[in-house]
């Protein structure tokens, strides 16, 4: 018997920190040691000539959610997690829905049940969409004590949205249990304005879809929220920034000292209003939003992720297969509106699922366009990719480190290795990838999850159900700041 589990010997570790050459003895699924010549282990990997860093954490992303309907997200745990290994993430934050007019007992009926099946590990946002009395006094307050510490808002979707008194009983209620809040910022009426109006002049295509929420919507959304958590002394994230306007509100809230942080996603700095056109209505397959913004956009979005604004990278998988969803009319699941008639058959615009499948390329894609392309290092990828997500959401400690005592969640990566990106590589359950013929460089040749091999080169070994759900306890990132308008403190009534 070795005096490890596994060691991965030889490799170059890159933490949040420092970039330095060791080994890694894992025991029982933990980090036991790092250093240079440890002993040997009951089984070995050579990380010669690789990179390794810690699993990813992917705290957005939709997995086979239950729609109010009887609808089912044709994107299953047992998919979707394989194809986050694959990609070099281990862990990920999913949702658990609640529908409007029910409570959270009664919406989604056995979702956690079905997240048994994931060979990730994960946890949950509780999106919340009908905030009464019962449901943030009796059901959020046992929901923290369970382990789910954050909440999801939207200020845009019907019937997800919330009023502007709504979003403030979430955030008061938030600040009194020490849970952390997310919110997808746009505005929801002047949306439905600008959808109006294209309708009306006869514009259905999917570049449309830009049109109808350009960066003012989302801009105007962002500082709106950060006021009011601002007002109730709540930490907040700010979902899948898209633009400048809206990153530039959350730096100048974060100069002044409110904790609000900011989240983006690969298609905001690779993807662009010109993959929203194309024949055969393949546009459709990058309708997400916030939607994608002209190409000159990247480089604002790339300023934003240097300069630590947007600190976290996910993917905001939400997957809708183009010949069973993007392109059938009436097809409105995130969509904003019902469904007009086009000429060929096609839905308008508002009608197009939004989300795309990302989960498994979000790492590859952010290694290949920053690291390799030199606009951050490695530590920086690190942070990016799982160390601070796991801050912000109380994982700090177990997940995104390299450190004794962390999960033995490793990703092995070969830096050299250029590749396409290509549908039919991919382990997801959806039909496509927007990324299709996107070159890269760098890709993952080994994922470790808690110890164990969980994809070779490609292939996954996880089994269906091996995956742990992640409870989080209390944390200091939560809590206020301390300060509130005038000295008087209304969340503490």
């Amino acid at each position: 018997m070795g005096d490890f589990d596994l060691v991965v010997r030889g490799g170059t570790l890159a933490s949040a920190a420092e970039v330095f050459e060791a080994d890694i003895g894992i025991k029982d699924g933990v980090i036991a040691a790092l250093g240079r010549n440890l002993s040997r282990g009951a089984e070995e990997v050579s990380a010669k000539g690789l990179i390794v860093t810690p699993g990813g954490l992917d705290s957005h992303c939709h997995i086979e959610e239950i729609g109010q309907d009887g609808t089912v997200q044709e994107e299953s745990f047992s998919s979707g997690s394989a194809a986050a290994l694959a990609g070099g993430t281990t862990s990920f934050i999913c949702f658990l829905p609640q529908w409007k007019g029910y409570s959270l007992a009664d919406s989604a009926p056995g979702y956690e049940e079905q997240a048994k099946r994931s060979r990730a590990d994960y946890s949950f946002h509780q999106i919340i969409t009908d905030p009464t009395a019962e449901v943030m006094e009796k059901e959020v307050p046992a929901l923290v004590q369970r382990g789910i510490r954050s909440l999801k808002v939207f200020l845009t979707y019907d019937p997800l949205r919330l009023t502007d008194g709504e979003f403030l009983r979430v955030l008061a209620t938030a600040r009194r249990l020490g849970a952390f809040v997310t919110v997808h910022c746009e505005n929801f009426d002047a949306i439905g304005w600008r959808i109006e109006a294209l309708l009306k002049a006869g514009l259905t295509d999917p570049l449309q879809h830009a049109w109808s929420r350009p960066p003012v919507v989302e801009r105007e959304a962002t500082h709106r929220a950060i006021a009011l958590a601002e007002l109730v002394d709540q930490p907040i994230q700010v979902f899948h920034v898209s633009c400048e306007d809206a990153a530039a509100e959350i730096a100048a809230a974060r100069a002044r000292g409110v904790k609000v942080w900011g989240e983006t996603c690969p298609q905001y700095f690779t993807l662009s209003h010109d993959d929203l056109q194309g024949a055969d209505f393949t546009g459709a397959k990058a309708v997400c939003s916030p939607a994608l913004r002209e190409r000159s956009e990247h480089a604002r979005i790339w300023r934003r992720i240097q300069d630590g604004t947007l600190d976290v990278v996910t993917s905001d998988h939400c997957g809708f297969s183009f010949a069973t969803a993007k392109k059938a009319a009436g097809s409105s699941a995130y969509g904003t509106g019902a469904a007009a008639q086009r000429p060929d058959g096609m839905p308008a615009f508002n009608a197009i699922p939004n989300g795309v499948p990302g989960i498994e390329t979000r790492l590859p894609v952010l290694f290949s366009e920053g690291v390799s392309k030199g606009r951050i290092d490695l530590p920086t990828f690190v942070k990016l990719s799982s160390a601070n997500a796991a801050k912000l959401f109380g994982l700090a400690g177990r997940k995104g480190t390299l450190a004794p005592g962390g999960d033995a969640d490793l990703v092995l990566w070969d830096p050299d290795r250029e590749t396409t990106i290509a549908q039919e590589r991919l382990h997801h359950a959806i039909d496509y990838t927007p990324w299709e013929g996107l070159p890269v460089k760098g890709w993952p040749s080994i994922t470790i999850r808690r110890g164990e091999i969980a994809v070779q080169e490609g292939e996954v070994l996880a089994a269906p159900g091996s995956g742990r759900f992640l409870s989080r306890g209390p944390y200091a990132l939560a809590r206020g700041s301390g300060r509130v308008p005038d000295g008087f403190d209304a969340a503490a009534l």
